[in-house]
């Protein structure tokens, strides 16, 4: 419950222990108050999420991951926000509901998810009906995910790396594929394939995120193996092109440079070949935050 997780938080896989309601901080730099940086409507994820008004995404300060890459380092590791009550949180939501928002888009929540609970409880006994969208790095402990089940709709995870001495490197991220893999299987056991409405608005299911690195193409062919392998078309997976140096990437030589366009373009292709038809792409060479808004993979290409 609310109170058992964040007295000895073990919400992501670092389990950290501590009490966070004593006002004890952990990895993720949080305690038991909420801190979030914006919370607006954002109309640059997927199509069937933005859809035409826009996915109300809500920010929440501080991350259990640590990426020498991060393009919202200032909210992510430089404790940039506000601190919200659960009242106040639930009432953001109402809001961009009333806003004409698609969902409610939690970023980063996983620190935060004993008190997300309780205020979506909050809010769907005052009206909130669209989906609930939970938008992680997968770091997430499998208990966290589990105590999820109800609440979410539609699981956008990220699955950063395969090998593990990339995580440790890049995110100081020990154990990430293998806790990914497990808590991925949990998340499509509670939405299950990809439902949408007339609209095209995603309710049900699973958009697994993968940002290709510079230099990493065989790793990334290797995050799409693994995901085709477990779940086939029954999820979409988002194939990302927007790598842009920031933060503390310039100190490792080999991120200190844009993406290079025809690595991108060998990874889509690879997609293809291995027969990957569910997929979201972005415009090759343009490091654009524009996503193809097409389900098929191979319409695109041919």
């Amino acid at each position: 419950d609310y109170i058992n997780m964040l007295k000895n938080c073990n919400l992501c896989i670092r389990k950290c222990n501590v009490n966070r309601l004593n006002g004890e901080l952990g990895a993720c730099n949080s305690s038991d108050k909420i801190k979030a940086a914006r919370a607006e409507l954002h109309m640059w994820e997927e199509p069937p999420i933005s859809l035409d008004t826009g996915s109300g995404t809500v920010f929440f300060s501080n991350c259990n991951f640590r990426c020498v890459f991060c393009q919202n380092h200032e909210i992510s590791q430089e404790n940039k926000g506000a601190f919200i009550s659960i009242e106040e949180l639930s009432n953001i939501f109402l809001r961009l509901q009333d806003k004409g928002a698609n969902n409610i888009n939690l970023v980063t929540p996983t620190h935060y998810v004993p008190q997300i609970i309780e205020a979506l409880k909050i809010a769907k006994n005052k009206g909130l009906s669209i989906p609930i969208l939970y938008n992680t790095n997968g770091y997430d402990s499998l208990e966290t995910i589990k105590a999820l089940d109800g609440y979410i709709d539609v699981y956008l995870p990220d699955f950063k790396y395969f090998d593990d001495k990339y995580a440790i490197k890049y995110s100081k991220a020990p154990g990430y594929r293998d806790n990914l893999l497990l808590i991925l299987k949990e998340m499509y056991s509670q939405v299950g394939p990809n439902k949408f409405d007339e609209k095209g608005r995603m309710t049900k299911g699973m958009i697994i995120r993968h940002l290709m690195l510079p230099t990493l193409l065989f790793d990334s062919k290797k995050v799409i193996d693994t995901i085709y392998n477990i779940f086939g078309d029954n999820v979409y997976i988002s194939i990302m092109n927007q790598y842009t140096p920031m933060f503390n990437a310039f100190d490792y030589k080999e991120l200190s440079k844009p993406l290079n366009p025809k690595l991108y373009d060998s990874l889509i292709n690879y997609a293809a070949e291995i027969g990957i038809k569910n997929a979201f792409i972005q415009e090759s060479g343009s490091n654009s935050t524009d996503f193809v808004p097409s389900f098929n993979l191979e319409g695109i290409l041919t």
